[in-house]
């Protein structure tokens, strides 16, 4: 897949049929919009934008974002994404009309050729254009129907509010896939290996936070000498237990010895086993993690 981060594109990324969005969490609705852009006599691309644009409207907001840019990449991959059009996204660019994205961006800049959006599709200065407003552009134009579950619609907001309820096997089928929290392994304060547990830490950073608590896992080691997947169990929180820290997710991989700092993984959150708590000693906390750690194995042996 190329990635393309400016509107000066090479000659074989235009006359695209391109699926357009946010597409954070790339979840059942969003591949469905994708899926309608693939045309046989075509190049299939993604047009997206990065920051988000509510991080530019909201830089103050709690942190919202599914997945980073990476993952989102990442995962466009899989799914046979020829073209990434990754568009820098600043108030600028909110500033053109409907009429003038059409022009600068869609039209002159990517010169796509078909295009493919959510019938809620927003875009443009007060986000004033819509799906009627595209019709009038210099390409074939196809609206997708929003996708709904039990009659509500999938949504990144839902997915969010199922994995804030501690509910990722809810979250999972609106997605298509496990939510996944990736990263780079980074250096922690390494209490887990006193207490016979090594974890490795992902920050959260920027991305929506789950319930605080233990989940069964399986992790992904994408980079280093230890490629491969694992059962894994993780603690994903602020550690209550030995202060107050920033979120973030610390991962067990079961029946592994080795050194992970600076690899590339990739954590699927597939069950919900406790809330987070705070122990008053290193001793009890031990205790707990035994008991985590055979219910993690219980778990994954039936998915």
């Amino acid at each position: 897949m190329q990635v393309h981060r400016s509107l000066s594109v090479p000659a074989d990324a235009r006359g695209a049929s391109v699926a357009m969005g946010n597409f954070d969490g790339l979840h059942r609705g969003h591949q469905s919009v994708i899926n309608l852009a693939r045309r046989a006599n075509m190049p299939l691309g993604v047009v997206t934008f990065e920051p988000h644009p509510r991080e530019v409207f909201a830089p103050d907001a709690p942190p919202f974002r599914l997945m980073n840019a990476t993952a989102r990449a990442s995962r466009l991959e899989k799914l046979g994404v020829d073209h990434l059009y990754e568009i820098p996204f600043d108030r600028q660019l909110a500033s053109l009309t409907p009429k003038q994205f059409i022009a600068d961006v869609l039209s002159d800049g990517l010169g796509i050729a078909h295009l493919v959006v959510g019938a809620d599709f927003k875009f443009g200065k007060g986000r004033a254009g819509d799906v009627e407003t595209l019709a009038g552009g210099p390409f074939e134009l196809t609206v997708a129907p929003l996708l709904t579950r039990d009659e509500r619609a999938v949504s990144s907001t839902a997915i969010r509010t199922a994995l804030s309820e501690g509910r990722p096997r809810d979250a999972a089928e609106m997605l298509g896939h496990w939510h996944r929290i990736e990263g780079v392994v980074e250096h922690g304060f390494k209490r887990g290996r006193e207490m016979g547990f090594p974890t490795a830490n992902i920050s959260m950073a920027g991305l929506h936070l789950p319930a605080f608590g233990i989940y069964a896992c399986r992790a992904d080691v994408r980079t280093g000498p230890h490629r491969g997947t694992y059962d894994a169990v993780a603690s994903l929180g602020s550690r209550p237990t030995f202060g107050d820290h920033p979120p973030n997710l610390e991962v067990m991989l079961l029946d592994f010895s080795g050194d992970l700092y600076g690899a590339e993984m990739s954590v699927a959150l597939m069950d919900f086993q406790r809330p987070e708590l705070k122990y008053e000693g290193m001793e009890a906390l031990i205790v707990q993690m035994h008991k985590d750690v055979e219910e993690t194995r219980r778990i994954l042996a039936t998915l």
